[in-house]
């Protein structure tokens, strides 16, 4: 089926539009909208008023065959936007109803969005669907990371039922600079083949999105590893990715967490302080 295929009415629709806005020294919430339960409770300044930090919360936790999310956020000329999860999706079973996911960015030019959530986790008979799109203006920086989780154990325990489908896309200026597209089904060869998750019960992909990501932050981002599991890091034009496969979702975000303290201070002149949330 196409990306575009509609899914049953039944369930929660849920939609957050956030804006931020630079004005004078400070990084602002200027609007937001929400409908349904999707939701930031207030706008945070842990670093100091140049970086407005939101936690978006999804009150009913879990997501069921059904569920619709919508998340747009758009960050102005020259503001800076922190945005993260107090905790993991859970992406339950579903009786045949699709659940999706549609998130998008538009940073604007010189502007700076990071997009830090804690893991996706997607139980046996989920049907899910998850697409972004990153748009960035002249100048504009952005970096975020997903972490998928198949199952709940470790290796082995391969889901039995269900189907995950995604569609990342980033964009400079107008002009495609990463597209990846996955399907899988419960089941399918890829999910043991060494090409594919080889066993493995999670996978995650950081993307770092600006004209300065050059070879030698590669090298750096190189000679850091996880503490369990495989990593890999890449360089397209404009694009650093980096890949996690393994069986910890903690170890995971360890990594990317270690990464963006490389990756911020190169993209945003910023030292990376860590999230509080990550703590909690």
């Amino acid at each position: 089926m196409d990306m575009a295929d509609t899914a049953s009415l039944a369930g929660w629709h849920a939609r957050l539009d956030l804006g931020f806005e630079r004005r004078a020294t400070r990084s602002v919430l200027a609007t937001r909208r929400h409908e349904g339960p999707l939701v930031v409770q207030k706008s945070l300044y842990p670093e100091g008023e140049g970086i407005c930090h939101a936690i978006v919360l999804h009150p009913p936790a879990g997501i069921a065959g059904g569920d619709q999310l919508e998340f747009f956020a758009n960050a102005g000329s020259g503001s800076h936007a922190v945005l993260g999860t107090p905790g993991a999706a859970k992406w339950y079973r579903s009786a045949g109803a699709w659940a999706r996911q549609n998130i998008a960015f538009d940073i604007g030019a010189g502007a700076c969005l990071e997009w830090l959530p804690q893991e996706s986790i997607f139980y046996d008979g989920a049907l899910a669907q998850i697409q972004s799109t990153i748009q960035l203006g002249k100048g504009a920086a952005y970096l975020g990371w997903e972490i998928l989780c198949f199952g709940r154990g470790g290796a082995g325990t391969a889901l039995k039922r269900g189907a995950f489908r995604m569609l990342s896309r980033v964009e400079h200026e107008g002009r495609p600079v990463f597209v990846e597209r996955g399907d899988f089904v419960a089941g399918d060869a890829i999910f043991g083949s060494r090409a594919g998750l080889d066993g493995k019960s999670v996978c995650a992909t950081l993307i770092a999105a600006s004209t300065v990501c050059d070879p030698a932050l590669v090298s750096a981002c190189r000679a850091l590893s996880p503490a369990q599991g495989e990593c890999g890091v890449s360089l397209l034009p404009g694009v650093l990715v980096a890949r996690y496969l393994g069986d910890s979702s903690e170890a995971a975000k360890n990594y990317f967490i270690r990464l963006r303290r490389i990756l911020r201070p190169a993209l945003m002149k910023l030292d990376a302080t860590d999230l509080r949330i990550w703590s909690t």
